[in-house]
């Protein structure tokens, strides 16, 4: 029997629980304020970044003297609107950065090549590997924070804990309990302490 189950586990979909955090998007991330205005700001520069390769694929691969690759930037401008659009409209960005370095990844592999041969736009293909070294290490950076930041307690956790008072008895239940309580002795005070009455004459 276990061993069925075991197979039936290998064979069927990966557990959220068992995938790397920077894979799994979870909205009870709460990561600080710095992390989150550089996950918006990345959002931002793949939308931007998106749009002018769709619009400029071929004057970007003549830039890098690779013209044949212009479709190939094209269709990274694609990529980058999407995860632009993910990172924004995601509560929890984390799935997306790391997309993004991936995809920073693809980038460095298909300008590479422009360094090779009689290329004679090596100097504009190393201002390209440069920046995309830059944005590499912004994009690293903020996967990193976003995986790591705590956790928030889960809305059932908040809602048990909201209704306890701390008291074993609800309120009303306790109103007028000690009504008919003295206190001993020993607790008011020695005796010869204590205020003087008839009684101690």
């Amino acid at each position: 029997m276990s061993e069925a189950m075991t197979q039936r586990r290998r064979s069927g979909p990966p557990d959220r629980s068992e995938l790397p955090g920077y894979l799994v998007s979870d909205p009870r991330r709460r990561p600080d304020p710095a992390t989150r205005e550089l996950a918006q700001g990345l959002g931002w520069f793949s939308i931007g970044l998106g749009l002018t390769e769709v619009a400029c694929g071929g004057a970007i691969a003549r830039w890098l003297g690779m013209p044949r690759s212009a479709p190939v930037i094209r269709a990274y401008g694609v990529r980058e609107l999407l995860q632009g659009i993910g990172i924004l409209g995601a509560s929890d960005p984390t799935p997306w950065i790391s997309a993004r370095v991936a995809g920073d990844a693809l980038d460095i592999a298909t300008v590479l090549p422009g360094l090779e041969g009689h290329n004679p736009r090596k100097d504009n293909v190393v201002i390209a590997l440069v920046a995309l070294a830059g944005v590499t290490a912004a994009d690293v950076i903020c996967a990193r924070n976003l995986s790591e930041a705590p956790l928030a307690p889960s809305e059932k956790v908040r809602r048990d804990y909201r209704q306890r008072s701390g008291f074993r008895r609800r309120a009303e239940a306790m109103r007028g309990a000690a009504r008919g309580f003295k206190p001993p002795p020993d607790i008011i005070g020695p005796e010869a302490m204590r205020p003087w009455t008839l009684t101690n004459a």
